[in-house]
């Protein structure tokens, strides 16, 4: 099985970069686990040729199993963000695809529209969505000199979406696919330079 991570922020410091690699830990030895981090250069999704950084995210995406989203602790979520997932609804690589979202807060509910927003977009695109929001201490580190989460309590939430993420098969569209002459071009334009190799 192969998962594709990417986290939902800008800033390559931030704590949802460091939550992502920390659940990634968490994946079955046998699962590849791939982050993308070309975020900050997706651009705005237009008909016509399809930029490279979507290529590259869109062929991702097609080949994995799942895909690891996690999400800032705000309501506005990056526009960038909002451009890759255009691009993968637009190429139709989402429809029956497994996808796990996961944000973390100090407080209760703290990131919790994020998420909402996240996963309102995700089943809009056919995406069969799973998830939790992971209620941090202040006053404690999460992460050990590994990058892992050294709370077990949060250990075990995220390892029951890993669960719930890593042994389900990518299941049938559950609806006919909409837009399909917008979702063909983008799809053929990524997978000629593959067809061709």
């Amino acid at each position: 099985m192969t998962v594709v991570g990417m986290a939902g922020s800008l800033h390559t410091g931030s704590f949802i970069h460091r939550l992502l690699e920390a659940v990634g830990r968490e994946l079955p030895p046998e699962a590849g686990f791939t982050r993308w981090s070309g975020l900050a250069t997706m651009p705005p999704y237009a008909p016509g040729p399809v930029p490279g950084t979507a290529i590259e995210l869109v062929r991702l995406v097609d080949q994995a199993d799942g895909l690891l989203l996690t999400a800032p602790e705000h309501s506005l979520l990056p526009a960038e963000l909002g451009h890759a997932l255009r691009w993968l609804s637009a190429a139709g690589v989402l429809t029956g695809k497994h996808v796990a979202v996961m944000s973390a807060s100090v407080r209760a509910c703290g990131a919790m529209w994020a998420q909402a927003e996240l996963c309102m977009q995700l089943t809009g695109a056919g995406a069969v969505v799973t998830g939790t929001e992971l209620v941090l201490s202040p006053s404690c580190p999460h992460f050990d000199a590994q990058g892992s989460l050294t709370a077990r309590y949060l250990r075990d939430q995220v390892r029951d979406v890993v669960d719930r993420l890593c042994p389900a098969p990518v299941v049938e569209p559950v609806r006919k696919p909409v837009r399909e002459a917008v979702r063909e071009p983008v799809r053929e334009a990524v997978r000629e330079p593959v067809l061709s190799a």
